[in-house]
């Protein structure tokens, strides 16, 4: 049997996510060789995200690879898909979620786990914040009313050197990124779900392939992430909305119920819809939907065509 090609980015968190999933079916007895691709986002480094006007920007080449017979499945960061997938493709598993929260950065050698107090002591007066989300910059303003966000683009280390060699006070990345590239002692405030929500997603890894899934890819699926994947997607979906949107969904697993917690909220951080739901497992889909749903009938779809 030949082995299963995974196409993957070629960063260095793109390139542990797919190693993982690699030495999970190579557990199983598959053989696997990683194929690296240069995607759209990667070349444009120097426009800020929300300026791209481009969909998939992180998936697209990896998904024609796909199509094409290139590759036999493709590992992305799964807030980096796209809601809608092309024909022919599925979602085959999702992987255990890691930290989906939102982590405040200062420069070294700053120590970690200063929480609030150490972080809005370290920023006090007009701080220069790196993030190129707008839905991260909108909650924060909140938090930090007189900063001036700044977009950032590059993989974690060159965000982190940046960082260090002075250009920012402070940065804003994913939990989920710092932890799994072994820079968990980096993060100086991991943001509560009620001071930033997170992107729909965030944490979770996705394999994607054609819809004659290779052997041995469905045995890797995560029950408890395919719930919150599902449930987040189609709350994203609902509101057609995009990973470059003001729009942060997390759920929270407890036995057999399920929390989605919800916000749309304007890049200056003056209007925001939020809501919070519980259900009981087993239809995630139809929960992401009534989410929506509640948010679109306080005025979230008017928030987000003001920047779409």
């Amino acid at each position: 049997m030949s082995a299963l090609r995974i196409g993957t980015r070629g960063s260095a968190l793109a390139l542990w996510q797919a190693r993982t999933v690699a030495s999970l079916l190579e557990a199983r007895g598959v053989a696997t060789e990683i194929v690296t691709y240069k995607t759209s986002g990667d070349r444009l480094q120097d426009a800020p995200l929300t300026e791209t006007g481009t969909k998939g920007l992180f998936v697209k080449e990896l998904e024609d690879a796909l199509i094409a017979g290139a590759i036999d499945l493709a590992v992305h960061s799964a807030k980096d898909m796209s809601v809608t997938l092309p024909p022919g493709l599925t979602v085959a598993a999702v992987l255990p979620r890691e930290d989906p929260r939102d982590a405040i950065v200062l420069p070294a050698p700053a120590p970690a786990a200063r929480g609030v107090a150490g972080v809005t002591a370290a920023l006090e007066g007009a701080p220069v914040i790196g993030t190129s989300s707008l839905r991260r910059s909108a909650q924060l303003r909140a938090l930090f009313p007189a900063a001036r966000f700044v977009p950032m683009r590059g993989n974690v280390d060159t965000r982190l050197r940046k960082l260090d060699a002075g250009d920012f006070d402070a940065i804003v990345l994913a939990a989920a990124g710092l932890k799994r590239l072994g820079y968990g002692d980096r993060i100086t405030w991991a943001l509560d779900v009620d001071q930033c929500i997170p992107a729909p997603c965030q944490g979770i890894i996705a394999i994607e392939t054609r819809l004659d899934v290779p052997a041995g890819i469905r045995e890797l699926n995560d029950a408890d992430a395919d719930e919150s994947f599902r449930a987040e997607r189609a709350l994203v979906a609902a509101l057609g909305g995009g990973c470059q949107l003001p729009l942060g969904a997390i759920t929270q697993l407890d036995g057999d119920r399920i929390r989605i917690t919800a916000i749309v909220i304007s890049p200056d951080g003056a209007r925001r819809v939020s809501v919070s739901g519980v259900t009981d497992r087993g239809q995630p889909d139809e929960f992401g939907r009534g989410t929506a749903d509640s948010l679109a009938r306080q005025g979230a779809i008017a928030i987000l065509d003001e920047v779409r």
